[in-house]
């Protein structure tokens, strides 16, 4: 499973990359990539997937310097950090950044 230690080095030594999906979603809520960055260097793990076929992964909230909350799905693809998808959580699906709405 994943650490956030892991992850935030991963951005800090520039080793990780976006999923074209990941890409087009950060670009959907425009944000940018400077914002990503201080989410993930101000975030926490807050799920933990196990392998759903494209290996682990985990999701984590941050926040940008302006406050704003974005999850951040993470996975590892070889020694990298691989961004697989980039969201702002808002209701219905999340009560608060935190907390998952109705299912």
């Amino acid at each position: 499973m994943f650490d956030i230690e892991w992850i935030q080095r991963k951005v800090k030594e520039n080793k990780y990359y976006y999923s074209k999906h990941g890409d087009q979603e950060r670009q959907n809520e425009n944000l940018t990539l400077r914002e990503v960055e201080e989410a993930i260097l101000s975030g926490r793990i807050i799920e933990q997937y196990q392998d759903t076929g494209r290996g682990d992964s985990c999701l984590v909230i941050g926040f940008t310097e302006k406050g704003i909350p974005i999850h951040i799905v993470c996975g590892k693809r070889s020694d990298w950090l691989a961004v697989i998808t980039i969201y702002i959580p808002l209701p219905p699906k999340f009560i608060t950044p935190y907390d998952r709405g109705n299912r």
